[in-house]
């Protein structure tokens, strides 16, 4: 097996790792946004136009945030701001009443991984 078949066999497993991993979270979320460059998963969006001659330019604020990239080594953040005059797209996965349908000892078995609590040690 070559270098090339080597690496491109482990781009592959990252982005089936990715797809599982997000598939597992997206229950957890509010909003999916999606832009040119990146889709988030967060549960609280703050998303302004500001005008310009000749494009818009769109102001994300985003908290609690699961960021589609294979090559970080944690998905989730706490907070990130995107600047942007391309497309975005936002999508309402809930309402705010609704609650997240997924446990943290679901999300686990989905991903599966085992949550170990003082009881297992």
């Amino acid at each position: 097996m070559s270098h090339l078949d080597e690496l491109d066999e482990f781009e592959a497993e990252l982005e089936l790792q990715l797809k599982k991993e997000y598939t597992a979270v997206f229950g957890l979320f509010r909003y999916c946004v999606l832009t040119q460059d990146a889709t988030y998963l967060c549960n609280k969006l703050d998303l302004a136009q500001i005008s310009q001659p000749n494009y818009p330019f769109f102001h994300l604020k985003m908290e609690d945030v699961w960021v589609w990239d294979k090559n970080r080594p944690t998905r989730i953040i706490p907070r990130a701001e995107v600047w942007t005059s391309s497309d975005v797209t936002v999508e309402e996965l809930r309402t705010e009443g609704d609650e997240p349908s997924l446990t943290a000892e679901a999300l686990a078995e989905k991903i599966g991984e085992s949550l170990s609590t003082d009881d297992d040690l």
